[in-house]
């Protein structure tokens, strides 16, 4: 059997990169700050989790000694018990955004600078908007802004909904995002002017699209689960491509679709939170075909905990995560292989709200892995090309194989 499964768990980097300064991330490292938190009693909460980080599985594959290894360069193997392939992995993509790190991991990595809209009002080109009112046929704007997406349905909630203007707002991430209500708006209606938007930032060389409806009313409105990501496809072949063009079966889980555009996908399974998402992985662990890969986001790391700084949410989710692999140990057959990475940082204690450029994990596991150090890794397409070395495809273009 050839069967890959990749659990991706988005934003857990494992230390600063030796860029960073470069984008302000000096001194990030998302999951030995959450450790460090807890073991503190700083993110002890009444019905949800106390104490040190309990993440024995996520551990015994090699989670805690690569991160180690990622920031400490006395690191001794020998100091560790892992029961599978361990390592860390640069980034040599431009950026630090959920694009970049994904299509990297696949092997396409993003060697250009995205364009990004500036932090100061007004954040978008007043021809941009211009556009955009006229084409989707809205009575005009709000927002115009970098923002936090939870602060800013607060802020001009109430008035979207009076007024029916979609509230827009970006980041430090190359994206546009729109916001709307899904009664009073329409979701359809967000979705069909997110595909307008998607053409029009096209010359300004932005990545992402990204639809957040919301729900409630005044004072308690929510995000729901019904985001979209409205992607530009990768720049090169990735190795869903070809696996796809071989006959292989693709099963992309959750977010995994709209992030590769849709390409070199067999199938997609739609999933929402993270017991979902993992249920989602356990019934295609029982059910995929021969070769096949299975790739699965589990954004709400990054959405739900990094990006609000709430290190106890964070926290709490890795030892929910790490309460079911075991389940998945269990059920995998004799010559599958299991990939457990991120794609960046979002480091919770960290100043501001966004991304961090950080160094991701590298776990593997398996009958057939022969457990072992793989060192610091020089791209992350070196996921991308062990994987096209265990399907027996063409080598990528990009990353050297540890299998």
């Amino acid at each position: 059997m050839a069967r890959a499964f990749i659990l991706l768990l988005d934003s857990l980097g494992i230390g600063a990169l030796p860029d960073a300064e470069k984008f302000d991330d000096l001194g990030a490292n998302t999951l030995l700050h959450i450790k460090e938190y807890c073991a503190l009693g700083k993110v002890d909460k009444e019905g949800l989790r106390r104490g040190s980080l309990n993440i024995p599985n996520l551990d015994r594959f090699g989670l805690s000694a690569a991160a180690v290894a990622a920031v400490n360069s006395n690191f001794k193997p020998t100091d560790f018990k892992v029961a599978g392939l361990y390592g860390y992995a640069n980034e040599i993509s431009f950026g630090k955004d959920t694009p970049s790190g994904h299509w990297e991991i696949m092997g396409a990595p993003v060697l250009f600078d995205w364009g990004y809209f500036p932090p100061n009002y007004p954040s978008f080109p007043q021809e941009l908007i211009n556009d955009f009112i006229k084409e989707a046929k809205i009575p005009g704007i709000l927002g115009n802004c970098h923002a936090s997406g939870t602060q800013i349905i607060k802020t001009f909630g109430d008035e979207h909904v009076k007024t029916g203007k979609p509230i827009c707002y970006t980041s430090a991430d190359s994206v546009f995002q729109i916001a709307a209500h899904e009664e009073s708006f329409g979701l359809e209606r967000l979705y069909e002017i997110c595909k307008i938007a998607y053409k029009l930032v096209q010359p300004y060389k932005i990545g992402r699209i990204i639809a957040r409806p919301f729900a409630g009313v005044s004072g308690e409105y929510y995000r729901t689960e019904r985001r979209r990501d409205f992607s530009v496809p990768p720049p090169d072949l990735t190795l869903l491509d070809k696996l796809f063009a071989a006959n292989g079966t693709v099963v992309a889980i959750g977010k995994i679709a709209d992030i590769f555009a849709g390409r070199g996908i067999s199938r997609h399974v739609s999933a929402y939170g993270h017991e979902e998402i993992f249920t989602a992985v356990l019934n295609e662990v029982q059910t995929a075909p021969d070769y096949s890969l299975v790739f699965a986001n589990f954004v709400d790391f990054d959405m739900q905990y990094g990006h609000r700084r709430d290190v106890a949410g964070y926290a709490n989710a890795l030892e929910q995560f790490d309460l079911r692999l075991p389940a998945l140990e269990k059920l995998m057959q004799p010559g599958d292989i299991t990939i457990i990475t991120a794609d960046h940082g979002c480091d919770p204690t960290f100043k501001g709200t966004d991304h961090t450029r950080e160094y991701i994990p590298i776990l593997v596991f398996g009958s057939n892995i022969k457990p072992g150090f793989i060192g610091r890794r020089d791209t992350f397409a070196d996921i991308g090309q062990s994987l096209a070395r265990y399907f027996n495809l063409e080598p990528l273009l990009y990353g050297k194989s540890f299998l």
